[in-house]
């Protein structure tokens, strides 16, 4: 195998024709990777990408060839996948007001270009789930959010349309399967590609912690943020203890990591019905 990419949080081999995508244990927020890793972490993200895969498959093909067919070093933690030409924007879906989102709302009254009704506050679930698209910032970069009609620019038209039908249809079905469990889906962001034979495949990660932010339901509230089972428990870590967001960050204390690693726990058997070994 050949190491063709280090990315933020997963590694790419490339395995004759095919590739093995490796997720690491490693924690990037603000897009700075941390230097204390989450035990378990690319486990518990590839085995729920693995469960997505299936219940999205109706909706769009993925890139699996096989979760089990990867080098024992990385058992558990790879998928063997077709190789892609990755679209060159993070396609993401928000059906709440939070974040970045509702940053740009306060400041401009959209969100990614799309006008919003005014009065919304923090997590206000919004009239109903929009594409904002954002670009794919190379490492120790920012992703940058832009507007349909930049998309429309980067890739054609017809394209920029399936782009956000996917995304939109990931998402209401994502978000659908997980009510039903007891988990918001506040918003998600996935990654296409196009296969060999011209059919755009859904890649990478899907309806994980960190590609999506989940709320348990019993707890929603809007007008304040919401208990996370995900990342934003560090990012709050990090905004507390004075970090300026640039590289390099500091070391996370054991008991952040640990609470991380609970919620990342919990959402995966919330979701799957499986327990975690």
């Amino acid at each position: 195998m050949e190491l063709l990419h280090s990315g933020k949080v997963r590694d790419v081999y490339a395995d004759g024709d095919e590739l093995i995508l490796v997720a690491s244990d490693r924690v990037s927020i603000y897009d700075v990777v941390l230097p204390t890793p989450v035990p378990d972490k690319g486990r518990l993200l590839t085995a729920l990408s693995l469960w997505w895969f299936e219940q999205l498959a109706d909706i769009v093909p993925n890139h699996v060839v096989s979760a089990t067919d990867v080098p024992a070093e990385f058992a558990g933690r790879a998928i063997r996948c077709r190789r892609l030409d990755m679209v060159p924007v993070e396609c993401v879906a928000r059906g709440y007001l939070t974040g970045g989102g509702l940053t740009e709302y306060e400041r401009t009254g959209a969100v990614s270009g799309v006008e919003l009704p005014r009065g919304l506050v923090e997590a206000s679930i919004l009239p109903e789930p929009i594409f904002t698209p954002s670009t794919k910032a190379p490492k120790g970069e920012h992703d940058e959010p832009i507007t349909y009609q930049q998309v429309v620019e980067k890739v054609g038209a017809e394209t920029a349309e399936r782009l956000r039908q996917i995304t939109i249809d990931v998402y209401r079905r994502g978000a659908e399967i997980a009510a039903d469990r007891g988990i918001l889906v506040a918003d998600t962001k996935i990654e296409l590609g196009w296969a060999a034979d011209g059919t755009l495949v859904l890649g990478d990660e899907v309806l994980t912690s960190d590609s999506s932010r989940f709320w348990p339901a019993e707890s929603y509230q809007p007008g304040r943020a919401q208990f996370s089972y995900d990342k934003q428990y560090v990012r709050d870590w990090a905004t507390g203890s004075g970090w300026d967001k640039r590289p390099p960050a500091p070391e996370v204390p054991a008991e952040v990591i640990e609470a991380t690693r609970a919620r990342y726990v919990d959402v995966y058997e919330r979701l799957t019905g499986h327990t975690w070994a």
